[in-house]
């Protein structure tokens, strides 16, 4: 299910005359599949929104991950995928929204050579300006968000 693309006022009362953010939301159901729904549609809405080449790429990578984390270690029957890039357009969020009851906690350490998981997170860490983890506003469980510098 995708959401319609929304605008919505800058949310900083300093920057009421700012041109309004973009909005894009898409909710998949939690299946292996919805990984790949994930990316396609996230990089089809930041081309549109003329994202530049490497943010476009690392945030395409991050929305995989956030997608498969929360298909792969949460209960949750569907997962809700939002991107906010602000009004200035030199910022864009990455939300991914499930309905997992553990908190989500930053990697302890690195996956060994042999070990199949464990790099999705220490991935998100090493590409996102900043990320993090809080009980989710949109669903039953967690949300994971990501920010990364959209124009240098």
């Amino acid at each position: 299910m995708t959401l319609p693309t929304t605008s919505a006022p800058a949310s900083s009362p300093a920057s009421a005359a700012a041109v309004p953010r973009r909005e894009y939301w898409l909710g998949l159901p939690a299946l292996h599949t919805s990984a790949r729904s994930a990316r396609d549609n996230v990089r089809a809405r930041l081309r549109a929104w003329k994202v530049p080449g490497d943010t476009c790429s690392d945030a395409v990578l991050l929305v995989s991950e956030l997608t498969t984390n929360a298909v792969l270690h949460t209960d949750s029957a569907h997962v809700l995928c939002g991107l906010t890039l602000t009004g200035d357009e030199r910022r864009l969020r990455i939300e991914l929204h499930d309905d997992g009851r553990t908190p989500v906690r930053p990697p302890e350490h690195l996956a060994g050579p042999r070990e199949e998981g464990g790099r999705g997170l220490f991935l998100v860490q090493q590409l996102a300006d900043r990320w993090g983890s809080a009980r989710s506003t949109r669903a039953e469980g967690n949300v994971v968000w990501a920010e990364l510098t959209a124009h240098p």
